[in-house]
């Protein structure tokens, strides 16, 4: 049995100062209808994937908790195995932390989005809303739209007019966009996070221009009754700035740094760090996904500046740990730094010379994996294709359940890895069982899983789903063969498939809610910087 701690217990560890990694191992669905503020979810499903880049150091103290299940529990001996060696559980999960008087949270990225909350409050950052937006498009007035979301949510729906220029990209590409000094700068995201920090971004890098934030983003455009754009790409760029821009940064930068006391480190400090035991190290490349496939530094992750701030638990599950930013030039790593310092990660710092200092990787930075007690064999898409149909092939889908209903191989059920256990009482029998999943990574453990249970061979789907359709496989839609609840992930607004306006309008009511209730919670703070004096 895992060690056991109490809510009180955690309650002070989570404020003293020390590292702590709190990971709530249920399902995202069931994560964001309640949980503890500073856990970050790592669900049981994918614990042996996720856990070893979002909680490093194998020393770090660290507390899983769930809703008074098994899941901690059986978490807990999954970590063990692997060589973590101070883990605990949260004696009666979360029923038991608010029981003790403290806060529960709804929703996903809390932290991120009190923040933004915190941000527009404190900086009294000025927005405009949907109708006066509209209006000055209407009459083509002198107005720039920067949409902060990365190009993905852009294409599915945007302003008219708006350019993407993601959040951890304003400070270094906006000049390339905003070629008036006269043109008022709205910023947007979908709501609200992204559209306050991204404005209040550049108003702190002192672009000349009024700048403001777009009121609740494209859910307040849209509840406005005003219309999206849908499959736009205009995007602001990648790649090198022109000489005027990038001149333009460095000096916004060099004035975030000193408004923010933002530190930096030189490689030498950076490989003493690396080799520190005792401390974690999240080694974080802030620049467009793009740019880092094409060279990083080996051992850094790709975390883009803007989705850093939006989503802070995603990237790095240990709080007060060492965080170090970089990229080619200092701009986006220094917006990015300013941002966590006031998020209240203490130890945050820029990397001088970025990518200098050695030969550099391309492609995906390698996604370690705790190990796996067997590896299960394999099945190609064209094989599966030739044998789809016949008695006895039963395929199971680990897909979140959005993905499977966005699309599935026909005839796959779809269930969650962590109740593998109960899959018997809801799947047909079979002579012959596949795996698969969109990439198939998380299906690779699920099929060993199964075997294990099922005393029987289960073959894994290589490539995953998007090697079936790449082979031509025929994609069927819908929640049509559920192993159980789908409960799995959390639903933004407009993933909803009716009731979307009441979905949008409840979403941004609890947005503004968050400051309040944070303030109750007590184990997180932030901190306001005045602002430079002039000259």
């Amino acid at each position: 049995m895992p060690w056991t701690i109490t809510a009180a217990a955690l309650h002070a560890a989570l404020t003293d100062g020390g590292e702590i990694a709190l990971v709530d191992v249920r399902e995202q669905g069931a994560f964001s209808k309640s949980h503890i503020l500073l856990a970050a979810n790592i669900p049981l499903s994918r614990l042996d994937l996720d856990a070893a880049w979002l909680v490093p150091r194998r020393g770090v103290r660290m507390v899983l908790c769930d809703d008074g299940s098994d899941y901690a529990a059986r978490a807990a001996g999954v970590l063990e195995s692997a060589g973590y060696s101070d883990v605990s559980v949260l004696e009666g999960g979360i029923s038991a932390w608010a029981v003790a008087g403290y806060e529960l949270f709804s929703g996903v990225n809390v932290p991120s989005k009190a923040f933004g909350e915190f941000v527009e409050h404190a900086y009294h950052t000025p927005s405009i809303d949907a109708d006066d937006l509209k209006s000055l498009i209407d009459r083509e007035a002198n107005v720039v739209v920067l949409d902060s979301r990365p190009m993905d949510e852009f294409r599915r729906m945007s302003i008219p007019t708006g350019t993407d220029v993601p959040g951890g990209e304003l400070i270094h590409r906006a000049r390339e966009v905003v070629t008036d000094e006269n043109a008022l700068v709205v910023v947007n995201c979908a709501g609200r996070t992204r559209s306050i920090i991204g404005a209040q971004s550049l108003r702190n890098a002192g672009l000349p221009n009024e700048v403001v934030a777009l009121r609740n983003g494209t859910m307040g455009w849209h509840l406005a009754g005003h219309a999206v754009e849908t499959g736009r790409s205009r995007e602001a760029g990648c790649g090198p700035v022109s000489a005027a821009s990038a001149d333009w940064g460095r000096a916004a930068a060099a004035r975030l740094a000193e408004r923010f006391q933002v530190p930096t480190v030189d490689t030498a400090t950076l490989a003493a760090w690396q080799g520190d035991e005792s401390r974690t190290l999240y080694l974080l490349d802030v620049r467009d996904p793009r740019e880092f496939a094409a060279g990083h530094r080996p051992g850094s992750r790709n975390a883009p500046g803007g989705q850093l701030v939006q989503a802070t638990d995603e990237y790095m599950a240990t709080r007060n740990a060492r965080v170090v930013l970089l990229d080619d030039t200092g701009v986006r790593a220094t917006a990015a730094a300013s941002w966590l310092i006031q998020m209240d990660w203490p130890d945050v710092a820029v990397l001088a010379g970025g990518l200098d200092g050695g030969p550099l990787e391309t492609g995906p930075a390698p996604q370690p994996e705790l190990p796996a007690a067997r590896e299960p064999a394999a099945i190609t898409a064209e094989d599966l294709k030739a044998r789809l149909g016949e008695d006895g092939v039963l395929v199971i889908d680990f897909a979140n359940s959005l993905d499977y209903r966005d699309g599935h191989i026909p005839g796959a059920y779809w269930a969650v890895r962590a109740r593998i256990a109960e899959l018997t009482d809801h799947l047909p029998a079979a002579s012959t069982v596949v795996a698969t999943c969109p990439d198939g990574r998380l299906a690779r453990r699920a099929a060993a899983d199964m075997a294990e249970r099922m005393g029987m061979e289960v073959l894994v789907l290589d490539g995953g789903t998007a090697a079936w359709q790449a082979a031509g496989g025929a994609m069927a839609t819908g929640l049509e063969r559920m192993t159980g609840e789908p409960d799995d992930v959390f639903f933004k607004p407009y993933d909803n498939t009716d009731g979307i306006e009441k979905a949008m309008q409840a979403y941004l009511d609890w947005e503004v809610a968050l400051v309040e209730q944070m303030e109750r919670d007590g184990t997180l703070t932030f901190a306001v910087y005045p602002e430079l004096p002039e000259g």
